[in-house]
């Protein structure tokens, strides 16, 4: 369990901030990062979002990305190892932008840490990588999904990781629905991915 999930969706999280770190490895980098209570999975990273970074190879060539739900920056930190990497840490959760700030300043790409209105509407996407709030309820979900999906890029691709109790065929099948086309990339661990590209015409 994370602690107190039900602020990590608040833009200021009503619990105290108490810091910690964490650590992973990942395709022989080791990661350490500081987290705090009232953010997601302040305490450990989460089972989702490692399945996530295990399934899915990071981006092989330059481009823009975004990590939708940053949270404290785990996923935002593994896409900026790249140096001509550009990478927008997006969340509502101003503790979590400030965790993730501070734990990619050393990364070699570039990371642009916002909430959501802070954004530029002209950025496109090469790729979105998200382990999305499913907890903030289906027409939140569904309304962030079509507020960020549109912004890749004609041949970007998107990678989600939903576990499977939570909605993840159904969620597939609302995306698929709306006129994207989606394959399951992966299953671990009771999660799957998702990986979403444009329909063709």
């Amino acid at each position: 369990m994370s602690d107190q999930p039900e602020h990590y969706f608040s833009e200021q999280p009503a619990v105290d901030d108490r810091e910690r770190t964490i650590g992973f490895e990942l395709d022989g980098v080791e990661y350490e990062l500081t987290t705090s209570t009232g953010v997601f999975s302040g305490n450990r990273l989460d089972p989702g979002t490692s399945v996530l970074l295990h399934k899915v190879v990071p981006p092989e060539a330059a481009g823009t990305f975004l990590d939708l739900g940053c949270g404290y920056g785990p996923i935002s930190a593994v896409l900026a190892q790249r140096a001509d990497a550009e990478v927008w840490a997006v969340d509502v959760n101003r503790r979590a932008l400030d965790l993730t700030r501070r734990n990619t300043e050393k990364a070699p790409g570039t990371v642009h840490v916002a909430a959501p209105d802070d954004v530029p509407e002209d950025v496109r996407f090469d790729e979105i990588w998200s382990n999305p709030p499913i907890k903030i309820g289906k027409e939140a979900l569904h309304g962030l999904l079509d507020t960020w999906l549109p912004r890749l890029k004609d041949d970007g691709v998107a990678w989600l990781v939903v576990s499977k109790h939570l909605g993840a065929d159904s969620l597939a099948r609302w995306l698929t629905e709306r006129g994207w086309t989606v394959d399951k990339h992966a299953s671990a661990k009771g999660y799957r991915v998702l990986r979403i590209d444009r329909a063709a015409d």
